[in-house]
């Protein structure tokens, strides 16, 4: 049974009901909505870009099974995003054709414009890059749109597959003498991920995400979010044997 509650839980309208479709919520929060929407769907159909190279010719056939499983679990995230945008009428569409058309390398976030060179790319990625995107679906958990809220459960399990995934491969390339056996390798890639992980939380103090908690749409402003996974992703990294690069090294957004 869902344990989802059906009153806002955060932000200047905690308290009241949750919206349940498009036409009730005020403009305002529409438009913000609308654009937050817009870049999640992005994000899950840039990644189905990026991931689909290695779909033949990652190093074995269990990592093309997890290749198969990440590809199609992005493709529904993107289209549970796409279902949501059409509830928003003409203004949807917009915004959904905009998608359609969308190529690789003209992606809203840098970490997403960014090809997979390399296998310990596609590791890195999954295992520092996805759990960013864990903290945005978590941030959305209970939010003041009822529809976006019911999306969360399931999207949250697929991603922790993702991320799974990752270190795990991440820690095979590092240390698994029969695999890779190259903490090296697996040390540039943490190095070039990390930071644009750091950078996907967007700008310290962004008038943006102020509005997302007021609005009681995110649980988390930017900075909130962004220590949280330094927290977690330390002992993480550090597990695996590499060094956690300087949070501000190489960082495009602060």
């Amino acid at each position: 049974m869902s344990m989802q509650t059906r009153d806002i839980q955060w932000g200047e309208l905690k308290g009241i009901r949750k919206f349940e479709h498009a036409h009730e919520l005020p403009e305002e929060y529409r438009d913000f909505l609308l654009k937050l929407l817009w870049v999640q769907a992005d994000t899950e159909f840039a990644s189905v870009q990026q991931h689909r190279p290695w779909l033949d010719t990652a190093p074995s056939f269990e990592d093309r099974w997890v290749e198969a499983r990440i590809i199609a679990d992005e493709m529904r995230h993107g289209w549970q995003m796409v279902k949501l945008l059409e509830d928003f009428g003409e203004d949807g569409q917009y915004y959904i054709k905009d998608l359609m058309g969308r190529k690789e390398h003209e992606h809203k976030l840098d970490s997403f414009n960014m090809d997979f060179e390399t296998w310990e790319d596609v590791a890195a990625f999954a295992c520092l890059v996805d759990r960013v995107g864990l903290y945005q679906l978590r941030s959305f958990q209970e939010c003041s749109y009822a529809p976006l809220a019911r999306a969360i459960p399931q999207m949250l399990t697929e991603e922790n597959l993702h991320i799974g995934a990752g270190r795990n491969t991440l820690n095979r390339i590092a240390n698994d003498d029969a695999y890779y056996g190259n903490k090296a390798l697996a040390q540039q890639a943490v190095n070039k991920w990390y930071p644009r992980a750091l950078d996907m939380f967007g700008h310290s103090g962004s008038s943006g995400s102020e509005k997302a908690v007021q609005l009681g749409i995110k649980r988390w402003r930017n900075e909130e979010a962004r220590q949280m996974y330094i927290e977690e992703a330390t002992p993480i990294i550090e597990k695996i044997g590499l060094e956690v690069p300087d949070e501000n090294a190489d960082r495009r957004v602060n």
